[in-house]
């Protein structure tokens, strides 16, 4: 077991995979060292790729302009659920919003209230960034009712629509945030026609939501808290998934899996995951490995 006192400490390099794999979702923004370093790591266990992803205008405008800086970087644009309540409400800095618009990490500091026209704005950064070439994906976006209130949630739903509506126009995979907000993702979803690659980042649903997701061909995105005890809902889901459907993600800098838990997370721990999801199928590593490869380039065209 690691000890606590290291707990700020990075995880040692897990044995290489045979067959390389892509991380989908990670943000190298919040992670210690330079992306060079993150790269070079992550190549060196067999995860050749990696999806960064942006939360907000400034993060999604790091993510594209570092896309085009690294072949093995491909780029999602977006304003994270959260970050659509503090445009609109405005943000006093820090982690807080205003009593029940929500709540989170943003890089845009303290701000004024921006109402419907610092929303619009700032979507249309996004929208001009999702033409991008080196942008793959429309994403973090969706609905958080776990840090966002009444006050928040109108903000929320508009964003994610007006998501969903770029990511259709310009051709790009469409990256879902759901957390504990299965039924109204799926219904928004439902109502402005899903992208035709849809992914659920950092899937959270059980087994039931997973084969509601594989009816209607969404991508499951699984992190590494399917390796912590209390998350066989996400080992059932697992189970069920279509091969076909399957991603592996970081999520990193959060998220690490067991047995490393609680420490900073990184690309290169990808295939600590993949084991993990290999052993709840009863499936060969490298088989696993193979699909995931080619699901997350069929999900992001690259």
């Amino acid at each position: 077991m690691p000890d606590n006192r290291d707990k700020n400490a990075a995880p040692p390099l897990p044995e290489p995979l045979r067959v390389p794999v892509a991380d989908s979702h990670t943000h190298l923004d919040m992670q210690a060292g330079t992306v060079e370093e993150a790269l070079a790591k992550a190549a060196s266990v067999g995860v050749a790729t990696v999806v960064q992803v942006g939360c907000d205008v400034r993060g999604s405008q790091w993510a594209a302009e570092t896309a085009a800086r690294y072949d093995a970087v491909h780029a999602t644009v977006a304003l994270h659920p959260n970050e659509a309540p503090r445009i609109v409400h405005g943000d006093p800095g820090g982690t807080s919003q205003p009593p029940g618009a929500g709540g989170g990490w943003s890089r845009q500091d303290a701000r004024t209230p921006g109402g419907d026209a610092g929303l619009d704005a700032a979507l249309a950064e996004i929208d001009r960034l999702a033409g991008l070439e080196q942008v793959k994906g429309v994403g973090e976006t969706g609905l958080d009712y776990f840090r966002t209130g009444p006050e928040g949630k109108e903000a929320q739903e508009r964003s994610f629509r007006a998501h969903i509506e770029i990511a259709k126009r310009h051709g790009k995979a469409l990256v879902i945030h759901d957390r504990d907000a299965h039924a109204d993702v799926l219904r928004v979803l439902k109502e402005e026609g899903a992208p035709e690659r849809t992914v659920f980042h950092c899937y959270s649903g059980d087994a039931e939501m997973a084969e509601i997701c594989a009816g209607a061909g969404y991508f499951m995105s699984f992190a590494g808290n399917v390796t912590f005890k209390n998350a066989q809902n996400l080992r059932d889901a697992v189970a069920v998934a279509p091969l076909e459907l399957l991603l592996v993600e970081t999520d990193a800098p959060f998220l690490t899996p067991v047995p490393y838990r609680g420490r900073p997370n990184a690309p290169y721990l990808v295939p600590v995951t993949v084991r993990a999801m290999a052993a709840v199928r009863s499936i060969e590593e490298d088989a696993l490995a193979s699909a995931l490869a080619a699901n997350t380039a069929r999900a992001f065209d690259y």
